[in-house]
């Protein structure tokens, strides 16, 4: 790492899951600078009622950006959607998908809505083409954030840091008012590395985020605490030879 400050004062870190309880627990952690949720991650979770589970949520949490992320797919009824979810309170982010399930670019929606005031994350982006159409729609409108699911690049053999590097450079050069965010993080190393491309936001789930007091640790402690659990789990066991 070139820089000695902490992870979260480099880049925002957002909480990324739908468990009430655990959206609590990362409210109260200063490092956690927002909150993502998806309809998948809902589901998971057990969110039965999408409404009341958000109007929870912003109840509990006023002072830190959140996305809710619309589920239709036709686009009039995606419209009605983002402007009833924006109205659920200022701190609120419209998430719009990048596509409909059929590949049919949301950009008209997109530029519609951020011209009308709605703050948008615009989400499930993975090529560089989609950051430049999506960076134009957003270009003049109200703040927004474009989230390119770096993890899933990497799942798919590539490097993603050069590839965010120029996304970044995109949002540059479109708006000062667009934050580039890392999605679908694997490891601690990413959220080291968006912070060294220059990313705005990385999300991070609870498994991950319980990881980040490992950053910087002395690599022959981490090796002497490794072999100290193995004898202890052998111990426990009570194996015999």
């Amino acid at each position: 790492m070139t820089d000695d400050k902490p992870l979260h004062e480099r880049i925002k870190i957002f909480a990324d899951g739908a468990s009430l309880p655990s959206m609590l627990e990362s409210a109260r952690d200063p490092r956690i600078a927002g909150f993502t949720t998806n309809p998948t991650l809902m589901r998971q979770a057990g969110v039965a009622d999408y409404r009341a589970f958000a109007h929870e949520v912003l109840a509990a949490i006023r002072d830190r950006p959140i996305s809710f992320e619309v589920f239709a797919d036709d686009f009039a009824e995606m419209k009605r959607q983002a402007l009833e979810i924006a109205g659920w309170g200022a701190n609120v982010y419209v998430k719009i998908p990048i596509t409909n399930t059929a590949g049919v670019a949301s950009e008209p929606l997109v530029r519609e809505l951020s011209r009308a005031g709605v703050k948008l994350n615009v989400t499930a982006l993975c090529t560089l083409a989609q950051v430049r159409e999506t960076a134009a729609a957003l270009a003049g409108g109200a703040p927004g954030v474009i989230s390119v699911f770096a993890g899933r690049i990497a799942d798919t053999g590539r490097d993603p840091v050069p590839h965010m590097r120029e996304a970044l450079a995109v949002c540059r050069a479109a708006d000062a008012g667009i934050e580039l965010l890392w999605a679908s993080p694997r490891e601690l190393l990413n959220i080291v590395q968006a912070a060294e491309v220059g990313c705005d936001i990385i999300t991070v789930t609870p498994d991950l985020l319980k990881k980040l007091p490992l950053v910087g640790k002395d690599l022959g402690a981490f090796s002497l605490d490794t072999v100290r659990m193995f004898h202890r789990d052998a111990e426990s066991a009570g194996y015999k030879l």
